[in-house]
């Protein structure tokens, strides 16, 4: 069955329609990139509006669904949904803004249906996103290759002198020249107290002896993502840095331990928590240990504290633990898995030793 049928499946009894208009979704259950489009899905067919800079691609390429060329989007959707005689229409409550959805339920009030504006389309499009096919999960381990292999190459360059802006650059341009169409987000490179930032913004900063140097970064392939963190020692390290290092190490060797069916998010988080705060870092560590990764960045589930989420099979996520010393230094380490029977299989290939370049 195809994932619009499973969807229209998923319809609850008080409704006999939904409205999709995120880009990811959209992608997701018709296989067609857009910037812009409404999917209408109804338990017996779907339909896919897009206007004429995309009609001629969606006609060749848009998968289970009927596409129509819009001239305008509020008489067209109009006809569909009287024709099918809709009355309760769901909207994907995540993507629609507030002038959104005054406009499409205006349409829905001419049709003489009205919008079911919960949170229930989401939650049950995410719980089918949760779970990635062979085909998903080729898709993001052809990233993480390309990711790999681009930043293999990179630390080959670096030297003394350069900026995270540069090395941030030459990480995007050899995935693409690899065959990623983007990346997975704008790269994070930092070097120095600079890496006490976890999500920090790549500048003319320059490497220099002694600095850790962070990657947080990833590929876009065919719209699935990698997501890898390694952080390296450029030149003579502390004592201080070696530990920390070592503290982060194992702190997520701790929570990838935990990683199988049947395991609460919050049991992963609080193994690579835990180990952090018993070696006297308590404070230093702000954020979530890990969250679902896929068509987008961040999904569901989110790997936090006290979260009684319960992982399952087909299911990935990151485990990325770190430390972060403010105005000092900060040690990151993350690696995307997909959970498998009886454990997990690691996308990441890379070392996780203390490297010095």
């Amino acid at each position: 069955m195809s994932r619009l049928g499973m969807l229209a499946e998923l319809l609850p009894d008080d409704a006999d329609g939904a409205i999709i208009i995120s880009n990811e979704n959209r992608r997701y259950f018709t296989d067609f990139v857009s910037s812009l489009g409404y999917l209408l899905v109804t338990r017996k067919d779907s339909y896919l509006f897009v206007d004429s800079r995309y009609s001629e691609a969606a006609q060749k390429q848009a998968e289970n669904c009927t596409v129509i060329k819009f001239g305008k989007l509020s008489d067209d959707l109009c006809d569909i949904i009287k024709q099918n005689d809709l009355k309760n229409i769901m909207l994907e409550s995540d993507a629609f803004t507030l002038t959104e959805c005054a406009y499409i339920e205006d349409i829905l009030d001419r049709a003489g249906a009205k919008a079911v504006k919960s949170g229930e389309l989401n939650k049950r499009i995410n719980t089918m996103r949760l779970y990635k096919t062979e085909d998903e999960i080729q898709k993001m381990h052809t990233a993480q290759m390309m990711t790999e292999k681009a930043l293999t190459d990179t630390l080959k360059l670096i030297k003394e002198g350069v900026s995270e802006r540069d090395i941030a650059l030459e990480l995007e341009f050899r995935m693409r020249k690899l065959g990623a169409d983007g990346v997975s987000f704008d790269l994070i490179v930092l070097a120095g107290k600079k890496t006490s930032m976890p999500h920090g913004v790549p500048d003319n900063n320059r490497i220099k002896n002694g600095d850790f140097i962070l990657f947080d970064i990833g590929a876009d392939y065919r719209g699935y993502h990698s997501d890898m963190t390694r952080t390296y020692a450029f030149g003579n390290i502390t004592a201080e840095q070696k530990r920390v290092y070592a503290t982060v190490k194992q702190s997520q060797q701790n929570a990838l331990d935990m990683v199988r069916e049947g395991v609460k998010c919050g049991d992963v988080d609080n193994a690579a928590r835990s180990y952090i705060y018993h070696a006297g870092y308590e404070g230093y560590f702000g954020h979530s240990t890990g969250h679902g990764v896929g068509l987008e960045i961040h999904e569901v589930p989110s790997v936090s504290p006290n979260s009684d989420f319960i992982l399952r099979n087909g299911m990935v996520i990151t485990v990325e633990p770190g430390i972060y010393l403010p105005d000092n230094f900060g040690v990151r380490i993350e690696d995307m898995v997909v959970l498998a029977k009886d454990n997990y299989i690691n996308f990441a290939s890379l070392s996780k030793e203390l490297i010095i370049l």
